[in-house]
């Protein structure tokens, strides 16, 4: 059973350059295979005069689904690289792609390896994180009086609210950690006096912030 999984949230560009070669990494979050191969082909296509575009990708959630490509540099200097600082890091549905546009300097086989898995790691050093975790989605149903003190609570907590709407009372959907769960409940009615109603809606994996 998947208990968390670290992964990134939107994309992360970054620039280097070695020996006059310039070094573009992309990074994003990817589900599955198919959005994957679609983020390398835009890549592609946002630079379509690059020397290279060497990728890897980690398309799953367990890291049984590893894909990489040296696109014409020698065999294992790019993509093999690229690929290991996404195993080191952990970070799975996660893809990144490192565009060169060779600058006329040969960096050798052991050079192009530090550039590729260089670059790579530079960008995922600055790339936003998140950890998907599982979490049960509730609606908590106050009156307006108590309107105020359940954001505050909600802001302290750091809990996610997804939406919040205006009917007779005041509901608020939030995701909050599975394991949290429970205290967060507690810790609501008690403060409240028992004025809220909790509604359990559903539960699956969401990005919290790392």
């Amino acid at each position: 059973m998947i208990k968390s999984y670290l992964s990134l949230s939107g994309e992360c560009v970054t620039r280097k350059t070695i020996e006059k070669s310039e070094f573009i990494t992309t990074s994003r979050h990817v589900w599955g295979e198919d959005q994957a191969r679609e983020f390398v082909s835009e890549v592609k296509e946002n630079y379509p005069d690059a020397t290279h575009n060497c990728y890897a990708f980690v398309a799953d959630n367990l890291g049984n689904f590893l894909r990489f490509s040296d696109d014409g540099e020698p065999q294992g200097t790019a993509g093999m690289p690229i690929l290991e600082v996404l195993k080191t890091n952990c970070l799975y549905e996660t893809a990144i792609v490192v565009t060169r546009y060779f600058g006329g300097i040969k960096l050798g086989a052991g050079g192009l390896v530090r550039a590729y898995s260089g670059s790579a790691a530079e960008n995922i050093a600055v790339a936003k994180k998140v950890m998907y975790q599982n979490c049960a989605e509730n609606r908590y149903t106050v009156g307006y009086s108590e309107a105020a003190a359940v954001a505050r609570f909600f802001a302290e907590r750091g809990v996610n609210v997804l939406n919040k709407e205006y009917t007779d009372g005041v509901s608020y959907t939030v995701a909050v950690k599975k394991s949290d769960e429970e205290e967060i409940n507690a810790s609501l009615s008690d403060i409240l006096s028992g004025r809220v109603q909790i509604n359990k809606l559903r539960e699956y994996f969401f990005p919290f912030p790392v």
